[in-house]
């Protein structure tokens, strides 16, 4: 994280990017998410803005094949969560509050969050891998 502010250049691409980032961010709550291709691609480019404003100066395909398998285990570790509080919702002894904030707006909005990251991820580790390891081979 740290080679995203070591130099000026590097700098300002990792501001233009979180921009993008937030920009995107906002679009797609402007258009909405709930079953629309639009918001979902637009919250997509977020997040992949968001995590290519920290990888882009990596230049080793290790790095980027660290963010992949990252990716899979972090969707691996909320699927797991995600069944897991699902069955306590769905528990007839469980309180209301818990029942309450687990089924909140907060809950599933975190929720995309983390999927999209996820995803963004994935996308950013495979592809980066791909480009460095040709990149590299011709060298």
């Amino acid at each position: 994280m740290t080679d995203a502010f070591s130099t000026p250049r590097n700098r300002i691409k990792t501001l233009i990017l979180l921009a993008i980032c937030g920009l995107s961010a906002i679009a797609s709550v402007v258009v909405g998410i709930d079953d629309n291709p639009p918001g979902i691609l637009l919250a997509l480019l977020a997040a992949t803005a968001f995590v290519l404003a920290f990888a882009h100066p990596w230049r080793t395909t290790r790095l980027f094949i660290f963010l992949l398998l990252a990716s899979v285990l972090g969707f691996v570790l909320f699927t797991i969560l995600s069944i897991a509080s699902d069955s306590v919702t769905h528990n007839p002894a469980t309180s209301d509050a818990l029942q309450n904030l687990i089924e909140s707006p907060v809950t599933d909005a975190l929720n995309v969050t983390f999927i999209m990251v996820c995803l963004a991820s994935f996308i950013v580790g495979a592809v980066g891998s791909v480009a460095m390891f040709i990149h590299n081979r011709r060298r």
